[in-house]
């Protein structure tokens, strides 16, 4: 399967979360399998009008929504909660909204527009943006519910956005089935364009409308993917919550992973699954 294949022709998959505002600090404290409850909604969203569908462990509410599609959004909510755990260690329970269009989940989520985006974390729950949604496969609604469910569950402040970003990919795709190369298809063009990535993502290069905001996802990704492979998903999780406590620079020293040392391995790693 193609990664275009995937996203159905939406657009790159993860541009979303450029979106994403901070979330709560589940992960600030060193506190293994609590129990982060995410929600507070304040109440009915849309009095009179909210239906609701309930899974195991999540609250799905919509706008006049399709019974069906809350159904359908609560399972998937489930797995994208036991897989944000399996990795954080919490137990999560979602809060999914689903609005009637882009324009409400814009208003709810407090950006100016939307477009092209398929999810986004705000505050404590997703705000899932129907149209472009509709339109993802299966994988890549998985895909999307757990990447933005992740930063509600480890929070984004104090971060770079490549930290932040490849390790809500990395959570998303750990168990999403998906090979490297398709997952990191755009990425995998440039590298055996002979065009590999020279140094890790800068804040500016997750600019909406970027040309290669999708093969900068992938590079986020793969940094992170890289750690867990190397080094031990605990040893990632660790550096990601001493990272919002102290800083990036400061994590990735204690761990052995300075800025130079992450980035050489880094460029290695993506050669290695890439080329």
């Amino acid at each position: 399967m193609s990664r275009r294949a995937l996203l159905a022709g939406v657009a790159p998959l993860l541009a979303l979360a450029a979106a994403s505002s901070p979330a709560r600090d589940a992960l600030q404290a060193d506190r293994p399998d609590r129990d982060v409850r995410l929600g507070g909604t304040g109440g009915e969203p849309w009095p009179g009008e909210t239906r609701a569908a309930r899974g195991a462990r999540s609250l799905v509410l919509g706008h006049r929504a399709d019974p069906s599609l809350l159904q359908d959004l609560a399972r998937r909510a489930d797995t994208a909660a036991e897989r944000v755990s399996g990795v954080l260690r919490v137990s999560v329970r979602p809060l999914v909204l689903v609005p009637a269009s882009a324009a409400e989940a814009a208003r709810l989520a407090r950006v100016a527009d939307v477009e092209g985006l398929a999810a986004v974390a705000d505050g404590s729950r997703v705000i899932v943006v129907p149209g472009t949604f509709g339109r993802l496969t299966p994988t890549g609604r998985d895909v999307v519910l757990t990447h933005e469910l992740t930063h509600v569950a480890a929070g984004t402040g104090g971060l770079p956005p490549w930290l932040y970003e490849g390790f809500a990919d990395y959570v998303a795709y750990r168990d999403a089935g998906l090979s490297v190369p398709v997952a990191a298809a755009e990425l995998a063009a440039e590298v055996r364009a002979s065009r590999p990535p020279r140094r890790l993502p800068e804040p500016g290069d997750f600019a909406p409308g970027s040309a290669r905001l999708a093969a900068v996802y992938q590079e986020a990704w793969l940094a992170c993917r890289y750690v867990a492979e190397r080094r031990g998903e605990d040893t990632l999780v660790r550096l990601y919550r001493d990272a919002r406590t102290r800083g990036a620079a400061r994590a990735l020293a204690a761990a052995g992973l300075p800025a130079a040392r992450l980035t050489a391995g880094w460029r290695a790693y993506v050669r290695e699954k890439l080329a």
